[in-house]
């Protein structure tokens, strides 16, 4: 709670202050780098002294070729074995995620699809079969009952032949 802050002129301060400190570390530190550049040529490759005679020419050029040999066996050596650990990495990495169990579930979001849209997304273009589903179904025709037919022809006569009690005729005549 009794934090003050801070004017801009002295941040202003700060910040090139901490500039001037990391501009002077980054070129000492590339000083160094420079020198160890150096000190490395100079214990790897001595000074080249050129010969007067072809014979000597000859044999410098030979050396010099079994020199890139070696250099060359060391690169590939060097390089296998970068990759060799970085596949070691992935796959401690991996251990690692698994041994922790937490995957984070992505949102999955519903997506209207066809059958034949999700096979073509599924196996490409070796999906040439149309699911048409609905072209599979048999086709099923309605049988009309004749007796209902014959319900529909004159009501008055379903009623007659229907009505056992003559109460029941008699109130439909009445009504009509």
């Amino acid at each position: 709670m009794s934090e003050k802050k801070m004017s801009s002129s002295r941040k202003h301060h700060l910040k090139s202050l901490m500039l001037s400190i990391a501009k002077g570390l980054l070129e000492k530190e590339a000083a160094e780098a420079q020198e160890e550049r150096k000190r490395y040529m100079d214990e790897n490759c001595p000074p080249l002294s050129l010969p007067g005679s072809l014979q000597e020419l000859q044999e410098l050029c030979k050396k010099l070729h079994q020199r890139i040999d070696v250099v060359d066996e060391e690169r590939y050596d060097m390089e296998s074995k970068v990759t060799k650990t970085d596949k070691e990495i992935e796959d401690l990495k991996i251990k690692v995620q698994d041994l922790k169990g937490k995957f984070k579930k992505p949102a999955l979001r519903k997506v209207r699809m066809s059958a034949d849209s999700m096979l073509q997304a599924l196996l490409g273009s070796k999906h040439k079969v149309n699911l048409d589903l609905r072209a599979n179904l048999k086709q099923v025709k309605k049988e009309v009952k004749e007796e209902e037919k014959e319900a529909v022809g004159d009501w008055r006569k379903n009623i007659e032949d229907k009505a056992g009690m003559d109460g029941r005729k008699k109130m439909f005549e009445s009504e009509a």
